[in-house]
């Protein structure tokens, strides 16, 4: 860390610090201040999502002093070279180019991105329109990133009809592919593997059973229903599958990024091709506000400035992540991955040891379950955990609208408890009825949950993490920690080498030694 950080985080550590409640007494404007909305044109007009950070800790000091910090650490000039296609993966020697999927890059990567869109697109309404047989089920294969994205996505968009009924299988475990199988008809199903590399052990062995069950079930030319997603279109080609249904995406797009390239068909071949040009374009937004907006006026970098104040001034290991909309009950998920295989690194981008904490635990739920769960250890528990509310005003129900108002009310309030704090015992002195209060959280309020506020989320949620990388001086675009187990495995399976004592019980134990 250069001389100017390490000033900017001394002044920062020396920062008042006083209450929530003792903020918002103090400051008439906070809200305003600490609030901002990512507009888009949609359908009935403008759409977006209000981000609120109020009920944080920051301040006018703390945001100029994060702003120091960022000048510092030249925000500007990598935020530059990552939308301007250039190398930011420093270990791997690669650029990071999703947003060019979106059309915010390097004119060659923007031009290259939209041809593969349209091949895409035409494969996906050659299925609508019947062009390939009867196609009702789509199993899609894959892990990590080409797994959690469209999971969420398909989930979210796809509660009142799917015009392909998609089942995503990540898991190596045979039980979650049979139980795909279970719900598809073998002579109406399509197949898309995704993989960067075509070789990745638990989507290829998932795939060959997908396969098996073609060949079982009579299909003549199983290879025939296979799409392949991947960066190395010519490993699936020998794999087996016809060059017209591979959907390419470049080696520069990092698979916990790649949700808006190929790795997106199933999303496509679920709401349609249209709307998936949607779900994108919310997505551009967040890119065109992350790329004109400097300071704290750029929300994903206010996000990171709340996020490293917790962080690394607060000592909060973990963040959690609240979606008060069954649409985005896999968010929290997602999000896990994106954050902590992205930041959670133990060096710079220099290869020095940090000196600092780096990525939070993410981890989350749905309300209102989760506060018949967690909430207890939030109010009343030891720890500090920064919470993230999500919600939506527009409900994705048509049921007694009671349902969408309980629903809101409970989001809200538990942001106004964790702030106020009390005593809930009959003469407001129970110990163990007591609230601490000055408890933070945030609030992004969207106004419906649709394909392009699924979009601009997620971008929302990616430039935050690259923020908070930019803040720390770490590489979130290598993911290393990820391979070593990986290799384990694959040493535990050819055999011939001894391991600690405890893995050769585990391994007897199983009979697999």
């Amino acid at each position: 860390m250069n001389e100017a950080a390490k000033g900017a985080w001394s002044e920062l550590e020396t920062a008042p610090d006083p209450t929530l409640l003792e903020l918002f007494a103090g400051d008439t404007d906070r809200v305003e201040l600490l609030s901002g909305r990512i507009d888009w044109d949609g359908e009935d007009g403008k759409a977006g999502i209000l981000f609120d950070w109020s009920k944080t800790h920051l301040t006018q000091g703390l945001l100029s002093g994060f702003e120091t910090l960022a000048e510092a650490m030249d925000f500007v000039g990598k935020r530059s070279a990552l939308l301007g296609g250039e190398v930011v993966n420093l270990t791997e020697g690669r650029a990071a180019e999703h947003t060019a999927q979106r059309g915010i890059g390097a004119d060659a990567s923007v031009e290259e991105a939209g041809a593969l869109h349209r091949r895409m697109a035409m494969l996906v309404d050659a299925i609508h329109d019947g062009a390939l047989g009867p196609v009702k089920h789509l199993i899609h294969v894959g892990i990590g990133g080409s797994a959690l994205g469209p999971a969420l996505a398909v989930d979210a968009l796809t509660r009142d009809l799917a015009k392909v009924d998609v089942h995503i299988v990540s898991n190596i475990d045979g039980l979650a592919l049979e139980q795909a199988f279970a719900a598809c008809d073998p002579a109406a199903t399509m197949i898309a593997v995704a993989s960067k590399t075509f070789t990745t052990i638990e989507t290829m062995t998932n795939a060959e059973s997908a396969i098996q069950w073609l060949e079982r079930a009579g299909i003549d030319d199983p290879y025939g229903r296979v799409v392949a997603l991947t960066a190395s279109p010519e490993k699936a080609v020998e794999w087996g599958v016809d060059e017209t249904r591979v959907l390419p995406f470049g080696e520069s797009v990092g698979g916990r990024y790649s949700l808006w390239s190929s790795i997106g068909f199933p999303v496509a071949v679920a709401i349609g091709t249209e709307e998936f040009g949607q779900f994108l374009a919310g997505a551009r937004a967040v890119d065109e506000h992350f790329r004109d907006h400097d300071g704290a006026v750029n929300l994903p970098l206010r996000a990171a400035f709340a996020d490293q104040y917790y962080t690394r001034l607060k000592g909060c290991q973990t963040r959690a992540v609240f979606a008060y909309d069954e649409r985005l009950a896999l968010l929290p998920d997602y999000l896990q991955q994106l954050e902590m295989e992205s930041n959670g690194k133990r060096v710079t981008a220099d290869g020095e040891l940090v000196d600092s904490p780096t990525a939070p635990i993410t981890w989350g739920g749905v309300g209102t379950d989760a506060q018949h769960a967690v909430f207890q250890l939030l109010h009343q528990g030891t720890h500090l955990v920064p919470v993230d509310f999500i919600a939506s005003i527009a409900p994705g129900d048509e049921l007694d609208p009671a349902h969408h108002r309980i629903l809101l009310t409970n989001c809200f309030a538990q942001g106004a408890a964790l702030i106020a704090g009390g005593n809930m015992g009959a003469n407001g002195n129970d110990p163990a009825r007591a609230f601490p209060g000055n408890r933070p959280s945030a609030t992004m309020l969207c106004d419906d949950i649709d394909p392009a506020t699924l979009g601009a989320l997620i971008a929302f949620h990616e430039h935050r993490t690259f923020a908070n990388a930019v803040l720390m001086g770490i590489n979130p675009f290598d993911q290393f920690g990820v391979e070593l187990g990986k290799q384990m495995a694959g040493r535990i399976d050819a055999g011939g080498e001894r391991f600690d004592a405890s893995t050769e019980e585990l391994l007897a134990a199983a009979g697999l030694g």
